[in-house]
């Protein structure tokens, strides 16, 4: 990253622009610098599922790398404006391969975001609805959390309809799940962030076995 950093123009994306949508042929690699963005897919009917939110100094790569003529299997959206370096994807590729230090590097980076990819279904599998929101607010908590006297505030808005989106849920289902947690004092919300009063109590419905924050993240 500090490579491109140090050699490629920053520019400015509003928010609500789409860096990229499925199918469309990979042409660039993103470097985000700053401000927020989110990884989905919309199904037939056009709901919007999200599969992660990445904020701060991220590598976008979602696509299947070093491959001929390849693919995006997911969108890209700005949700805040955001500052970003955009790579030819082949100059990306060729830099990769010039050192092997470089590639091992990608590699172990790849493979954690996969398993991290893999957890977070694993969740939603063996856990279901319910279990799948408690694991996705902890998820939330290891990569926004700020420790207040309240708790644990998740410091990056979300609606409902936005957090239905992250759990593959219905907004309705979510909503009764969230007034069940508020009734009984495990979270609060206020001014679209949510504040977890009792951490314990979600990792404790869903069996969490408190891996490593890199593993254990919405990112």
């Amino acid at each position: 990253m500090q490579h491109f950093i140090g050699n490629e123009t920053v520019q400015l994306i509003k928010s609500g622009s789409i860096l990229f949508q499925e199918k469309d042929k990979v042409n660039n690699v993103y470097i985000l610098l700053s401000g927020k963005v989110s990884i989905g897919r919309m199904n037939i009917h056009g709901k919007e599922f999200i599969l992660k939110l990445l904020n701060g100094e991220e590598i976008i790569i979602e696509y299947q790398i070093f491959r001929h003529a390849p693919k995006y299997h997911f969108f890209a959206k700005a949700i805040t404006d955001c500052e970003m370096i955009i790579v030819k994807r082949e100059l990306f590729e060729e830099f990769i391969l010039q050192d092997r230090e470089r590639l091992s590097n990608l590699t172990s980076w790849l493979s954690t975001r996969y398993l991290k990819a893999q957890m977070i279904c694993q969740d939603l599998i063996i856990h279901g609805k319910k279990g799948g929101l408690y694991s996705i607010l902890i998820r939330l908590c290891n990569s926004y959390g700020v420790k207040t006297e309240e708790g644990i505030l998740i410091d990056f808005p979300l609606t409902h309809q936005e957090l239905a989106n992250l759990t593959f849920g219905t907004r309705e289902v979510i909503q009764r799940m969230l007034k069940e947690l508020r009734e009984n004092d495990i979270i609060s919300y206020e001014r679209q962030k949510f504040t977890i009063k009792n951490l314990n109590y979600l990792k404790k419905e869903v069996d969490c076995l408190n891996c490593p924050f890199e593993i254990c993240g919405i990112n």
